[in-house]
């Protein structure tokens, strides 16, 4: 008669369970009950008073033979000391080693205490500092927001720069007549494509195009170039360090925005400057009407503008939200930049000052300034329809359903046009002065990570995620 699992003995004290039917230790089944109250057997609930005492005769158990006589005691009381012994030099020595541990983590701990005090020092004497800091501008920040800037101002050629470029522009805007030779309605309306090239520069967002529209600007993932439409075939290729973001032609100098922050400008084929613009991505690159002033615009949350005369940055501005889109005003003196937060910040060219935002519901994936000065375009990310904002109201005018995801557009000179595309083709959007009227003037199935209007409005060369160029003409 053995005690079922609990002991596996012989009971002094035997019960058995009216559940299982086994027997067991009473103090042994007990002390189980208290902590489980069910059987061990069945897990059926038990208690002590369920349990039944069966009455049997004591067992006495015989004396091992190894304790029949003295020396068999002292050996086995040799063995028993042997490893207790042993037994407290493991715990000793398992005790120094936690202790060793514990004053590492202690010290550790300590030492990052101190660290965090620190940093948060600096980190309010920084702003203390910024705080101080004060904008000369007429614009006043939106929203009570303060910009944190680490120049005030643009250096004063530059600035002299700014107001000679927005004096010229803007006297002739509104009198600027659509030029001769422009296409019209018709010639948009019967665009198809004309010439494609091979794949060139896999996973490729943005693209550039000369003056005389026939060599475009743009790089991917492995890749960067020139390519020439005329020939159908690459012109020449650059060694960029990295995937390639942005894309920028000032005049004869490629300039190149990449994954790891750095700016890149080259010219006559040789890479001239190499600047680390930002400690993220560099998401975008825009030019000023003058032609001297670059901007880019990172995830770090901040943008900076470039003397290109000499390929130092100017002017960088920390925002409060990561940027993912820019551009110049056509007449220079704002800087527009779209954040992930759905805010289109409207900034002073010349100091940096937050003029205006316009909100979205989303991250800002493309936008461009119209000619005509007054209306931004914009679309966030992965949406099919295009803001087109009115500076002038600071309100949205307008709401374009593009037929399919936009992740780029631009307008095209005289603000007749507004042209976009996305992995699912490319539409053709037309504003009629006289009826005041939207209308679409072509919907293709072209897809375009990029696009640019050719001269005179005639031709469209689009570039696709695979690094094909595709041109479109009238037929």
């Amino acid at each position: 008669m053995l005690c079922a699992t609990v002991s596996g003995e012989p009971p002094q004290d035997p019960v058995i369970s009216p559940k299982s039917g086994n027997i067991f230790e009473r103090r042994l089944i007990e002390n189980y009950l208290q902590e489980n109250g069910k059987d061990p057997i069945t897990n059926d609930e038990l208690s002590a008073a369920d349990l039944i005492t069966i009455k049997s005769n004591i067992t006495v158990k015989p004396r091992p033979p190894t304790l029949t006589s003295i020396p068999s005691l002292l050996s086995v009381f040799q063995n028993e000391w042997e490893a207790i012994a042993l037994e407290t030099f493991t715990l000793r020595q398992h005790l120094t080693e936690v202790r060793q541990e514990l004053s590492n983590a202690l010290y550790e701990n300590d030492a990052a205490k101190r660290v965090v005090a620190r940093l948060q020092k600096e980190r309010d004497e920084a702003r203390d500092a910024l705080a101080k800091v004060q904008v000369s501008t007429g614009a006043r920040p939106v929203n009570g927001e303060q910009m944190e800037i680490d120049g005030q101002e643009l250096n004063p050629k530059l600035v002299k720069k700014v107001e000679a470029t927005q004096e010229k522009l803007s006297k002739t805007r509104r009198k600027r007549p659509v030029p001769d030779g422009w296409a019209l309605d018709r010639d948009i309306e019967s665009f198809a494509p004309a010439t494609t090239s091979e794949a060139l520069f896999p996973n490729a967002r943005s693209m550039a195009i000369d003056t005389e529209g026939d060599l475009v600007l743009s790089g991917g993932s492995k890749a960067a170039g020139i390519f020439a439409m005329s020939q159908n075939k690459l012109e020449q290729d650059f060694d960029v360090d990295s995937p390639v973001t942005a894309v920028l032609l000032a005049g004869s100098k490629p300039i190149f925005a990449t994954e790891q922050g750095t700016v890149t400008i080259f010219d006559e084929g040789k890479r001239r400057t190499n600047v680390d613009a930002h400690s993220g991505q560099a998401a975008a690159l825009a030019l000023h009407p003058s032609g001297d002033i670059m901007a880019s615009v990172g995830t770090d949350k901040s943008y900076v503008f470039y003397d290109l005369a000499t390929g130092s940055k100017a002017l960088r501005v920390a925002t409060d939200t990561a940027l993912t889109s820019a551009q110049f005003h056509p007449d220079g003196h704002l800087f527009a930049a779209g954040g992930v937060d759905g805010q289109i910040k409207i900034y002073d060219t010349k100091t940096g000052a937050n003029a205006a935002n316009f909100e979205e519901n989303g991250p800002i994936g493309a936008l461009d300034f119209s000619e005509n000065g007054t209306w931004l375009a914009a679309v966030v990310k992965g949406s099919q329809h295009v803001s087109v904002w009115d500076l002038r109201k600071s309100s949205k005018i307008q709401e374009l359903d593009m037929g399919g995801p936009v992740v780029t557009l631009r307008w095209d000179y005289t603000g007749q046009f507004l042209a976009a595309g996305g992995p699912g083709g490319l539409t053709v959007q037309s504003f009629n002065k006289g009826k005041k009227e939207w209308s679409q003037l072509l919907a293709t199935a072209v897809p375009a990570a990029a696009l640019a209007w050719g001269p005179q409005a005639r031709s469209l060369v689009v570039v696709n995620a695979e690094g094909v160029f595709t041109v479109l003409r009238a037929g």
